[in-house]
């Protein structure tokens, strides 16, 4: 989505450092988001690219225009389906226990955060505010210990029906694209809140997504086995392994690259993912995002956050600015601002 000199928002292709104005393909070009084409399903996203890459419409320098939030979200789950970035973190929050939770190789775990702190790539994110402790009661202030989490989100296109799950095998047919996410976090605030119900204003602050979706349909050619799971899982998360995604991806910090990653090390799937957050009946909607959760690898330098990669060492501070990038992919940009 974009606009050009204040004029209504509209549809975009992106060909390169070009935009093409699809505006006139019809009215669903013309809305103020991507959820009016999403909602017509997978036959008409099929058409909608063939029409994108042939159609000979107005140009525009990317550059020039001004990007705009893709989607109207409805919900926004995040899940956490990294073993590698479950564990290192794990051993951080508690270091006398087991790192991971018992039920993690068992489900994906998420959680619910706010639609309405999505906001597109470009947008800088004021520190937050918020309780930690860090003696015998409690304090109230601007987060020290502000994090990245690299994610890549998914974009729900086809809804569902409440009450009827979705299987492991229908789940790709709802997915109608994918971006990259940045699941800003407080480190500090995070770790005084998150017992027992888990994250919450540490994470529903802001989370900055790409301008851009890319359609799911576009990256058949990235599709890779997923790592072997084990214990195996439940039948009803059984399936899904083909939908490993082979995308290299990268943090870099005030122009300097600190960490390569690969979406194909997460655990859980995105069709797993999907499964069981409509296993109990919970409907999918037009707009509905997924997140996948921080992707991290086993090796120094393949954290995704700062926590993994400076070992709890170094956070973001105000004037930092970070940018997400992974390869067939829309970057993710933003930089910290003072708190308000």
């Amino acid at each position: 989505m974009f606009s050009v000199g204040g004029e209504a928002p509209r549809v975009g292709w992106r060909d390169g450092d070009d935009l093409v104005d699809l505006s006139g393909l019809g009215d669903v070009y013309t809305q103020s988001s991507l959820n009016a084409l999403m909602a017509l399903g997978r036959d008409a996203w099929a058409e909608s690219l063939a029409l994108a890459r042939s159609h000979d419409g107005p140009r525009f320098r990317v550059a020039e225009v001004t990007a705009l939030l893709p989607v109207a979200i409805g919900d926004f789950v995040d899940f956490n389906s990294s073993l590698e970035h479950a564990t290192s973190i794990g051993r951080m929050f508690r270091p006398q226990g087991d790192p991971l939770p018992v039920n993690w190789r068992w489900l994906p775990i998420g959680y619910q955060s706010r639609a309405g702190s999505v906001v597109v790539s470009g947008t800088g994110v004021h520190r937050p505010s918020g309780q930690r402790k860090t003696g015998e009661t409690p304090t109230f202030g601007p987060s020290e210990r502000l994090d990245i989490e690299l994610e890549l989100g998914f974009v729900i296109g086809t809804p569902s029906t409440h009450g009827e799950p979705v299987s492991v095998d229908a789940a790709a047919k709802h997915v109608f694209g994918v971006a990259l996410l940045n699941d800003w976090s407080a480190r500090d605030l995070q770790a005084w809140e998150y017992v027992p119900l888990g994250p919450f204003l540490s994470k529903s602050f802001q989370t900055s997504m790409a301008a851009w979706v890319t359609p799911l349909a576009l990256l058949e050619e990235h599709r890779v086995e997923a790592p072997q799971q084990e214990p195996p899982p439940l039948s009803y998360l059984d399936g899904g392994r083909d939908w490993g995604l082979d995308i290299p991806l990268e943090i870099e910090l005030n122009g300097e690259v600190i960490s390569h990653s690969n979406v194909q090390t997460l655990y859980w799937t995105m069709p797993q993912q999907l499964a069981h957050a409509t296993s109990n009946g919970a409907a999918l909607r037009t707009g509905d995002l997924f997140g996948s959760g921080t992707v991290s690898g086993a090796e120094p330098g393949t954290g995704g956050s700062l926590i993994e990669l400076t070992q709890n060492e170094r956070f973001l501070a105000d004037g930092d600015e970070v940018v997400l990038r992974g390869r067939g992919l829309a970057e993710v940009r933003g930089r910290v601002l003072p708190t308000v």
